[in-house]
């Protein structure tokens, strides 16, 4: 998560004299301190167990949590200077949804990298969910769908890093990390993916060190936090810690930014691999509990929903309008006939009865044959939180 540093042809004048290198040898850490670790681990287990109760409890995780990926694009994306909000992803989704061939050219470059992390995140649980083990291969996929729009296109999306990149501040001509060399980069990344399939220890403590151990490696030009980051997630869903991808962990180490940064710094400079395991586990659980507060409100929502759609539209039609708002909070009313296979008339009616209830709020007119574009706002407002 890092923000990422110059290159190896401009270092002549930034100052290195604080840096911490890569732990050339030292991964995996052959010792852990696991009497310190026991009650971190208890504590971020049962945590994550009571999140993946309540991912049970929904009778389609898919439909009500979607948009917490966007969410999670939105945060993971802002911890490495990318701005954008939920709602301007939301959009870019909702008019390449419709079929808009310009949804990226009329849209914010920094919006449209948020949108690709979304994007890339949703490639890669479809590859997984059709049987494929993470992989060096899925990783650079990743990060080429990242970076393949704007400024990272000039950035070697999908390839390996061919020089040095080094971390820290550029406007202060500073370094704070020096990450693993190119040249031992390959072995690397190796060695990082056969721990996550191999490694016999405890898989909590195995995404904690496969995490501080990508960021340490800096793969990438760029977009290595973000990547980072979205391993979390997909190592939780293939250990079978959750039973869907839904676990976003970045709002977490964004409160926590600056102990998240020297944690992994400390890893290096001192092979402090229990206490970053610590802080990771603790940043976990402050995260379970987090989603766990979400997901009550979004299914409580979606009881209130339910009821609230039948009585306002008197339609048969009211159910797949609540369940299509929900995976799709922002929409084009074509987009609404094509995907829940209500008919144009009726999909018509039901935005303009729900537009007058105050559940829907336009925030595109229509024009020429786009038709307008509308919100379900209630769902945004608690994902934007």
């Amino acid at each position: 998560m890092w923000p990422e540093g110059p290159s190896e042809h401009n270092m002549a004048h930034h100052d290195l004299s604080k840096a911490v290198h890569y732990h050339y040898g030292a991964f995996p850490p052959e010792n852990l301190g696991y009497e310190r670790l026991i009650d971190p681990l208890v504590e971020a287990t049962a945590a994550l167990a009571r999140y993946d109760q309540m991912l049970a409890s929904m009778h389609d995780g898919e439909i009500l949590l979607a948009p917490l990926r966007n969410q999670e694009a939105v945060v993971s994306s802002r911890m490495e200077g990318t701005l954008s909000t939920l709602e301007e992803i939301l959009r870019i989704e909702a008019e390449e949804d419709a079929g808009d061939a310009e949804a990226f050219s009329n849209a914010r470059s920094e919006a449209v990298e948020t949108f690709l992390y979304a994007r890339a995140m949703r490639r890669i649980q479809r590859e997984m969910s059709d049987g494929q083990p993470i992989s060096e291969f899925m990783v650079r996929s990743a990060h080429q769908i990242l970076l393949s729009y704007g400024r990272g296109a000039s950035l070697e999306p999908g390839a390996y890093k061919s020089e040095q990149n080094y971390i820290g501040d550029s406007r202060r001509r500073s370094i704070s990390f020096v990450p693993i060399s190119p040249e031992s980069l390959p072995a690397g990344m190796q060695s990082l993916i056969a721990f996550m399939h191999d490694d016999p220890r405890n898989s909590l403590l195995k995404t904690a060190l496969a995490h501080v151990e990508f960021e340490a490696l800096h793969p990438f030009k760029d977009g290595n936090g973000r990547i980072g980051r979205m391993l979390i997630t997909l190592m939780l869903w293939d250990y079978r810690l959750i039973r869907a991808p839904h676990f976003y962990v970045s709002a977490a180490f964004e409160d926590m930014r600056d102990e998240y940064v020297e944690r992994m710094r400390r890893v290096s400079s001192h092979g402090e691999w229990t206490e970053w395991c610590m802080f990771f586990l603790s940043a976990l659980g402050e995260q379970a509990r987090r989603n766990i507060n979400t997901m009550s409100r979004i299914f409580a929502l979606h009881e209130e929903m339910k009821g609230r759609f039948r009585d306002q539209l008197n339609s048969r039609w009211a159910m797949d309008a609540v369940d299509f708002m929900f995976t799709n909070p922002t929409f084009r009313n074509n987009r609404f006939t094509a995907s829940s296979g209500i008919p144009p008339h009726v999909a018509m009616d039901i935005t303009r009865k729900l537009r007058d209830a105050g559940l829907l709020v336009q925030v595109a007119p229509g024009a020429g044959r786009r038709p307008a574009m509308y919100a379900f706002q209630p769902l945004i407002d608690i994902v934007r939180e």
